[in-house]
């Protein structure tokens, strides 16, 4: 089975479930659906969170395990905040410093700094 796919890969836009199925019993559901809170991350911010939970949410193992700096975790953590709506700690002010490190170390690509650095 896939990893769920949350962003229409052509536009950027979130997608919807239009078929639920349960191959044991056979039942199909058809509709429109929603993914919740889901859909609005990327597969990498469903990552960073599945491994934030399983860290209980203890940012610096969670760097450690992913092998990034403290800041660039809590700086990924502030753009799935911004994500579901939230305003990060920072007080909605966008950490141009971190984003640029990101960039230099090709954590992210020249667009999603552009993007990000937009605000």
């Amino acid at each position: 089975m896939h990893p769920i796919i949350t962003r229409d890969p052509v536009s950027g836009n979130e997608l919807i479930v239009t078929r639920l199925e349960c191959p044991q019993s056979g039942i199909v559901i058809e509709g429109q659906f929603s993914l919740g809170w889901i859909g609005r991350l990327s597969r990498e911010q469903l990552d960073f969170v599945e491994l934030l939970v399983k860290n209980r949410g203890n940012i610096q193992k969670l760097a450690a395990d992913l092998d990034i700096a403290y800041n660039t975790a809590r700086s990924r953590l502030d753009e799935i905040v911004t994500a579901l709506g939230g305003t990060p700690e920072s007080n909605g002010r966008v950490d141009r410093r971190l984003i640029l490190d990101r960039l230099a170390s090709k954590e992210i690509s020249v667009e999603e700094a552009m993007r990000l650095l937009r605000g």
